[in-house]
């Protein structure tokens, strides 16, 4: 038996391990403390650890440490040289954080950084410390860190539902994973719970409290197995990776993994559901294998298909199934469970009145533990309720499965007489060679046909053709002739060596053409699979993937493939042509539910077609709908999980051409956008001077001596408020190009909200002569950071707006309160309100409450508010009114004004934030 440990790595594998070590000779090593929470030892350890290292003669700097008040932490850090932190000015506080960049100009060999999910003071380098962390390791440094198990990114919800306290600071899963060493610090809940009560975790207060909440002793209990099973999963990992570079075949007993061997029997789906339940109630993964053999290529097509639904009901019950080709059972089993690392192999126990089955499976038994004497091998009973295969299913001529099956093989019966026919007619070729050749040459004669019968009939013709072709020899050349009596003994040594070898031969050539076979086919689908990729990568339309997807699914799999793509609305279309059969409302449903259907599933099994949704990353992008030629074999896991591939290729190669469309249309979008602004700001620009003199002609005219006649009067002031109204369109259209080329600052104070309402209303005054405004703001409305000038200029749009689209003596109202972290606005009327549906159209540029008007306007006025709200960290919304007109609601965020807050005189404003003043 081949010793496993011995074997030759795999050089991809080396080449891979090269590279990998490559890639972390230049990086740093990383060290994690890892515990179940808070007080277990971590920082101590880690001290502890580093201490040990100075004093054999290294390096070590002390870049953040956390010792919470405890004095036997703080007590290591005598002696140590600690990195002096870095002050950083957050609102009116002065915080201290890691100096990144005082330790990179150090370059020492060992860091030690507590709290590795710390988040960072903002004005950091980085907002996490982990991220400081990966800068100090491509830099060449060790690092010593700790983490908590529920700062996990992974596992933070799971802690959240254990303690029913969220944490905020968590880190990638990756940076855990890709450590270079793990170390556990692990103490009992008990012992944790008696350093809590003595002070050793926090302060007394600090610790009553924790007591009552977060350290309650089921939660550490509960964190406690968090945090010993993924260390578990972590090593895991190690000792995989481990014994792929070393190419180590023996099974290692660290996992509690199972294997489940599937068989032609009745009983396996009972051998699939115990297994299930034993790795359920062992808490571990298991795989589901069968193994097809020349043998079982031949089984009954009703018994084939229990095998494969068998194959099925293990896939859904969690387990990872495979279909594994060879002659000997045993042998490939143990291979797998070699190359998985699985100690333990689930096998059934067959009825005891099946003899003959029996001693089939003992012997298998026999093999497997001769094969592996180290794998654990678990056998289970019989079903209670087993039933026996019915009659009908003993018929051992049915077809092949199409899945390996020649398509140019004749059919079973006539393969039989070809072979015997085949005999014959060598017979009769040698009959006048019996004079050149002597019977031993002639008896080759018949061995080579029947190694050729075997090669192109299998097995069963080669056997017809062995005693065929001894029964010939035997009739026409062996003394006497003619007859099948034998006058010399020696020539029934001759037959029986001549029965022998044929019956070996033809054994042998039908093991390698049923290899050779599946290897065939294997091939195939991996060219078919590497050409549906490559075609793919070229495609920019969604009409190419569908002809492509088409064309290859029927070429690899014998299969009539459609390939149907939702509309707007998410309602799959119908083909162009009519196919008959397809159920457009089964594929719908495939599509929502986002499940597969028909054949070989539990929904509509009984239909011809196969519906497999198109999962992409983002959305699901369409549906497969295939009829087989042969139902069988989408049920083949193999098939089946090559399938799921060429879906998975398609739905990313419709995703990538819809991404592709919305990129262009989003580049013509940004592109016509930027040649508006342009425009508009060009003609802003070239309009302003001469609307200028306008209204400064239009005021000379009217207060020119001699006075105008009353008829002149009211022509220049007409002359002089078309133009100033035409300036105030002119201004927002300049206002509109110059937020969205980024070109207005905001000039944020702290200041009352108040104040801008007072002011807005006194500049619209003169709008609102025919109207009533109501304020309704909050008494206890805090101090808001804001610019001033632009809120202001938000407030007078709204009011303005609203005496365009309300009758005179209508009601406008103002009202604000505090909500949450935000200021929200609200200006409504009880006017007509807005258009139904256009709630969101109203902030688009040039879009009016109403398409045909007289009113004044261009349609900017909602889209430069929602801009300069957009500008504060705000949003901006349309909606009704409680008086049943419209309402438009704003929100600022509140932040945390200082602790003393000193009222300064409101600075000038900038020249072009002056203009942005004019309401529209």
């Amino acid at each position: 038996m081949a010793n496993h440990s011995d074997q030759r790595p795999d050089p991809d594998v080396l080449l891979a391990h090269v590279q990998e070590q490559e890639r972390r000779a230049s990086r740093g090593r990383l060290r994690i403390y890892f515990g179940a929470s808070a007080g277990v030892g971590k920082t101590y350890a880690m001290l502890t650890a580093a201490r040990k290292l100075i004093a054999e003669g290294h390096e070590v700097l002390i870049g953040v440490i956390e010792t919470h008040g405890r004095d036997e932490t703080a007590a290591l850090l005598d002696g140590l040289e600690v990195l002096p932190p870095r002050a950083i000015a957050y609102r009116d506080k002065t915080l201290t954080e890691f100096d990144i960049d005082t330790a990179l100009q150090r370059r020492p060999a060992l860091i030690l950084m507590d709290e590795l999910a710390h988040s960072n003071a903002a004005g950091s380098r980085h907002p996490k410390r982990w991220q400081d962390v990966d800068e100090l390791l491509a830099a060449g440094i060790d690092v010593f860190t700790t983490v908590n198990v529920q700062h996990l990114e992974s596992l933070n919800d799971v802690v959240g539902g254990i303690t029913g306290i969220r944490v905020a600071e968590t880190l990638p899963d990756k940076v855990f994973d890709e450590a270079d060493e793990v170390v556990l610090v692990d103490i009992p809940a008990d012992e944790l719970l008696a350093r809590l009560k003595s002070g050793r975790v926090y302060k007394m207060q600090q610790a009553e409290r924790a007591a009552q909440n977060f350290f309650r002793k089921g939660n550490l209990i509960a964190l406690r197995e968090l945090a010993l099973r993924r260390t578990a999963d972590r090593i895991e990992d190690d000792v995989q990776a481990y014994r792929i570079e070393k190419s180590i075949g023996a099974i290692w007993k660290t996992d509690a993994a199972l294997l489940a061997c599937v068989g032609p029997q009745a009983e396996s789906g009972h051998l699939v559901r115990s297994a299930a339940r034993l790795a359920s109630q062992m808490n571990a993964e298991w795989h589901a294998v069968y193994v097809e053999t020349p043998q079982l290529q031949r089984l009954p097509s009703a018994q084939r298909e229990r095998i494969l639904k068998n194959l099925k009901l293990a896939q859904d019950l969690g387990a990872s199934t495979a279909v594994l080709t060879g002659k000997d059972i045993a042998q490939a089993i143990v291979d797998y469970a070699h190359s998985h690392n699985f100690s333990r192999i689930v096998l059934g126990r067959q009825q005891q009145h099946k003899w003959h089955l029996q001693w089939h499976r003992a012997s298998q038994l026999q093999r497997i533990a001769a094969y592996a004497p180290d794998l654990d091998l678990i056998e289970v009973g019989e079903a209670t309720n087993a039933v026996a295969e019915s009659a009908s299913n003993k018929d051992t001529t049915s077809p092949r499965s199409a899945e390996y099956a020649s398509p140019r093989v004749a059919p079973r019966h006539w393969r039989y007489v070809f072979a015997a026919l085949a005999s014959i007619f060598t017979g009769l070729i040698a009959t006048p060679l019996i004079d050149v050749f002597n019977l031993v040459n002639i008896a080759m004669l018949f061995l080579l046909t029947v190694v050729l019968v075997a090669v192109r009939f299998g097995r069963g013709p080669s056997v017809v053709a062995t005693v065929i072709g001894i029964a010939v020899f035997d009739f026409f050349f062996v003394p006497p002739r003619f007859s099948f009596a034998v006058s010399d003994l020696q020539y029934l040594m001759t037959f029986v060596v001549m029965l022998v070898v044929g019956l070996i031969t033809g054994h042998l050539t039908a093991d390698l053409r049923y290899q050779a076979r599946v290897a065939s086919h294997r091939e195939s689908r991996a060219r078919a699979l590497y050409e549906f990729a490559r075609d793919l990568s070229g495609v920019l339309l969604a009409e190419q993937i569908s002809e492509t997807t088409q064309v290859i699914i029927q070429r690899a799999f014998r299969a009539q493939a459609t390939l149907l793509l939702p509309d707007e609305n998410g309602r799959l279309q119908a083909p162009a042509t009519s196919v008959p059969g397809l159920d457009i409302g089964i594929a719908q449903w495939a599509f929502d539910k986002v499940e597969a259907a028909g054949i070989g599933t539990d929904t509509l099994p009984a239909g011809n077609f196969f519906y497999l949704p198109l999962v992409a990353p983002m959305r699901t992008r369409g549906l497969l709908a295939i009829q087989p030629e042969s139902r069988r074999w989408i049920m083949i896991p193999e098939q089946r999980q090559q399938l799921d591939t060429f879906a998975a290729l398609a739905a990313i190669a419709l995703e990538r051409v819809h991404y592709i469309e919305v990129a262009q249309n989003a580049l013509i979008h940004m592109e016509s956008e930027r040649l508006r602004n342009s425009l508009l700001a060009a003609l802003s620009h070239d309009l302003r001077t001469p609307l200028t003199s306008l209204v400064g002609i239009s005021e000379s005219l009217a207060m020119s001596k001699p006075a105008l006649a009353d008829t002149q009067l009211k022509m220049a002031q007409a002359l002089r408020d078309e133009t100033l109204r035409m300036s105030a369109l002119v201004t927002n259209l300049l206002d509109m190009a110059r937020i969205e080329s980024g070109e207005v600052r905001l000039n944020l104070q702290w200041q009352p909200f108040e104040e801008v309402v007072g002011s807005a209303l006194r500049i619209c005054a003169f709008q609102l002569q025919q109207h009533r405004v109501e304020t309704r703001l909050d008494r206890d409305l805090p101090l808001i950071s804001f610019d001033a000038v632009l809120i202001e200029r938000v407030l007078c749009n709204l009011l303005e707006n609203a005496t365009k689209y309300t009758p005179p003596a209508s009601l406008i109202t103002i009202a604000a309160q505090a909500s949450g972290d935000l200021l929200e606005v609200r200006v409504y009327d009880n006017g007509p309100g807005l258009p139904v549906g256009r709630e969101e159209a109203v902030f688009e540029k040039f879009t009016r409450g109403e398409r045909e008007s007289a009113l004044p306007g261009v349609g900017l006025g909602l889209a430069i508010c929602r801009a300069i709200v957009s500008a504060h960290g705000g949003s901006m919304g349309a909606g009704h009114s409680p008086d049943g007109g419209a309402c438009i609601v704003f929100s600022l965020p509140l932040g945390t004004p200082p602790a003393l807050p000193e009222l300064e005189p409101e600075p000038e404003p900038e020249p072009e934030e002056q203009n942005l003043i004019t309401a529209s």
